[in-house]
């Protein structure tokens, strides 16, 4: 059936393959906007690596509107004083703890998983790069570190 076929009760009726596509696109960008961890997805083809789509939790942790983050790429914008960040797309799939910059200038170290996406020839087209905060437990170890050394000294 194409979608120039009627359909009984004479509607047009989109492709079945067609329609399935979309609903299976509708419902992946439905699930990144629900997913309660930062996600930015990355252009591995294009020059700079720029970010495609982030979603609302990405803008909430980091400060950046969809429209400031959409086309910069991402190590500049994310990853400015890190130098591990030139390398991070060659140890992909990886997950790695780095020192990422919110918009307001902010230092946050986080866990950054980086996942990668291959088109149906295999060629890699995509970087999913999910974002889980580790300043609290770096806090918390560094409090403990100190407690740790008071309680050791006599």
């Amino acid at each position: 059936m194409t979608v120039s076929d009627r359909a009984p009760g004479g509607r047009h009726e989109v492709a079945p393959a067609l329609a399935r596509l979309l609903a299976e696109s509708a419902l992946s960008r439905a699930a990144l906007a629900a997913c309660g961890l930062p996600v930015a997805l990355v252009d591995a083809a294009a020059k700079g690596r720029p970010i495609l789509h982030v979603n609302p939790a990405f803008e909430t942790f980091f400060g950046y509107r969809a429209d400031e983050a959409l086309g910069r790429p991402a190590i500049t914008l994310l990853f400015p004083h890190d130098e591990r960040a030139a390398s991070m797309f060659s140890e992909a799939p990886a997950r790695l703890q780095m020192r990422a910059r919110s918009k307001d200038g902010r230092a946050v170290l986080v866990e950054l998983t980086i996942g990668m996406v291959h088109g149906s020839d295999g060629r890699l087209t995509h970087w999913v790069l999910t974002f889980a905060d580790r300043s609290e437990i770096e806090r918390l170890r560094e409090e403990l570190r100190l407690l740790r050394s008071i309680a050791a000294s006599p």
